[in-house]
């Protein structure tokens, strides 16, 4: 068993245009003073990472994580959540998420799928360059309009939606495999990898890719009312990042999972700060801790009434709280004999 490493936090809920947000130093004394040990860092902000020349220059690369080590820091993982969206968006949603996008490529939806798969490979190389072996990102979907069967799917739709998926991910999962580092897919409502089946449904359509992993979030399976202390028995091999994010489900006589397009704040089914939600963190480390999880735990601030700062800083406390540093003994030692196996086969009757 490993003692799982934390406290770290994602950085995008944070990023901003006022100190000491809008600077990585500021950002990392910000971190660092809180108590986190580690920053996830999103990548499409070059005040805190040029990604194609952190792929491009092991020296920039170095000098990168030199800054972020002089505040006592590391990068748990870099994230390309939003590139990763756009290798895959059906054309009912291309106006949503142009806005993802470089603005000379909006509108253009194959320049942009293309400028989305160079940049997850760029992340493939700066990952490498950087040390790190995992890496956070979404899957992308062209399904997920077709989440609900009405009017009736057609024969073969999702198989055809999950080929051409594998199709564009194929060649991303073979530039991490080169560069020895996993993909952890975040398991998310409006992907098309959005709980186990569909995971699986993807695993068997990339041929069981070995850097086909997992970004294991919790607050999404409590709006989904799916079992998430299961899903880790089920999926503990390929988890290899972790997201500390907590939810609750309120269901009424009035709405259920699907929220009534009410605001978060008014969801039966909301995303909390860590502590403040339904989640069982408790049972969480544990099973990550005996399961040899060797990854981070980040705190994602995402909640509906708490201020981002409390969250975090109470978030740091949290995690630190919840770390199991794993034994190297067992607890009956004690009381333990030396090997013999005399006395072994005496006791067998042999």
């Amino acid at each position: 068993m490993t003692t799982i490493q934390g406290p770290a936090v994602f950085l995008a809920q944070f990023v901003g245009d006022k100190a000491p947000f809008n600077s990585l130093d500021g950002i990392c004394k910000w971190a660092a003073d809180l108590g986190f040990k580690a920053i996830q860092m999103p990548t499409l902000d070059a005040r805190f990472i040029d990604l194609q020349k952190a792929a491009e220059s092991k020296t920039y690369a170095d000098e990168l994580t030199g800054k972020i080590a002089s505040y006592g820091l590391q990068i748990s993982e870099l994230s390309t959540h939003l590139q990763g969206q756009l290798v895959a968006v059906h054309p009912a949603y291309d106006d949503f998420f142009d806005g993802f996008a470089p603005a000379a490529l909006r509108g253009n939806p194959k320049a942009r799928q293309e400028w989305a798969v160079q940049q997850l490979k760029y992340a493939a190389q700066a990952s490498q360059n950087l040390g790190l072996n995992a890496h956070a990102t979404f899957s992308g979907s062209l399904l997920w309009q077709f989440f609900h069967p009405w009017p009736q799917r057609p024969p073969g739709l999702i198989e055809e939606g999950f080929a051409e998926l594998a199709k564009r991910w194929l060649p991303i999962l073979n530039e991490f495999d080169q560069n020895g580092v996993d993909v952890c897919y975040e398991i998310h409502p409006g992907e098309d990898l959005f709980d186990g089946e569909t995971y699986e449904m993807f695993l068997k359509a990339v041929n069981n890719h070995s850097r086909a992993c997992l970004l294991y979030d919790p607050s999404h399976f409590v709006l989904q009312q799916l079992d998430y202390i299961q899903y880790i028995d089920f999926y503990h091999e390929r988890i290899k990042a972790f997201h500390v994010k907590d939810a609750e489900f309120n269901p009424t006589g009035k709405q259920g999972t699907f929220g009534g397009y009410q605001g978060w704040a008014d969801r039966a089914g909301r995303y909390r700060s860590p502590g403040d939600g339904q989640v069982d963190f408790k049972t969480i480390f544990s099973k990550l801790a005996q399961y040899d999880y060797k990854g981070w735990a980040v705190m994602e601030w995402e909640c509906c009434i708490k201020n981002q700062e409390d969250g975090a800083r109470e978030g740091a406390e949290f995690i630190k709280k919840h770390i199991i540093r794993v034994t190297d003994k067992a607890f009956d030692d004690f009381a333990a004999v030396e090997t013999n196996t005399q006395l072994n086969r005496k006791n067998l009757g042999l």
